[in-house]
């Protein structure tokens, strides 16, 4: 469910007790965020369309002494997430952090052979869904005079690269959502920011690339090395927690120095 880890982990106490909401924490970066927000006394509930792998990852906070619940749903159906509202709200409590990282449709593809219907349904997953999520939990943040919502954009969004042009569409749109939710909720309390990864080693990148084929990519990264899950767990820690309390609107690039905007 996570990545191997190593080093000293870094703790922030002030995050315990907390509620957190992860779309797409069924898998990758959003499950070791889930495992990892978890470490530190949050109590999760995991979103994702896979009930046997949301399943995996509660029962894996679980196993570790953690809180976790499951709120299965599409966040690109704004019914379904009320739905997860109530689940979240009624397991767990009112949410403190959302993490919106469902999404994650970059495949390439020639931008005169994507097609309108995958066009809108690539914006949906990428960019509808962080503004659905965001609408159904901002209320209970903005009544509170408190919370922190991570957005997930992508290097796609930051600069040309490989990916369809829906996506870096979808994720530049990402980048520009959370800074105008950030002028316009933080005299409630609420902080705003977005993460922006590069390459991060998952299950279909160990699929579709052979381990030679890893070391040339990660090569072309000034630190030598392609992203883990953990890299950017430990990011949506710092954003999440009183460490960057005087932080929002930010776009934090986690991809090794290739990509500084």
């Amino acid at each position: 469910m996570v990545a191997e880890l190593g080093g000293a982990r870094p703790c922030h106490p002030d995050l315990a007790g907390k509620v957190a909401l992860v779309t797409g924490g069924s898998r990758g970066i959003g499950a070791q965020t889930c495992a990892t927000l978890a470490e530190n006394g949050v109590k999760v509930a995991v979103n994702g369309r896979d009930q046997a792998a949301i399943d995996a990852v509660v029962g894996g906070i679980a196993a570790a002494g953690g809180t976790a619940v499951a709120a299965p749903g599409d966040v690109t159906d704004e019914a379904d997430v009320r739905r997860i509202h109530d689940i979240v709200e009624r397991e767990l409590g009112p949410v403190d952090i959302l993490a919106a990282f469902a999404g994650g449709q970059g495949t390439p593809a020639p931008t005169v052979e994507l097609g309108a219907d995958r066009w809108r349904a690539i914006i949906a997953s990428d960019l509808t869904s962080v503004y659905l999520t965001a609408a159904a939990f901002l209320p209970g943040m903005i009544s509170k005079g408190a919370g922190s919502i991570i957005t997930m954009s992508s290097a796609a969004g930051r600069r040309p690269g490989g990916s369809n042009a829906a996506y870096a569409a979808a994720k530049v749109g990402v980048v520009m959502f959370t800074r105008h939710l950030a002028g316009e909720v933080g005299r409630h309390g609420v902080r705003v920011n977005c993460i922006a990864p590069s390459a991060v080693l998952n299950d279909r990148m160990r699929r579709f690339m052979s381990a030679e084929q890893r070391d040339e990519l990660a090569a072309a990264y000034p630190l030598g090395r392609i992203g883990r899950p953990d890299d950017v767990a430990q990011a949506v820690l710092y954003l999440a927690s009183d460490a960057s309390s005087w932080v929002s609107g930010a776009t934090l690039d986690l991809t090794g120095g290739r990509v500084s905007v």
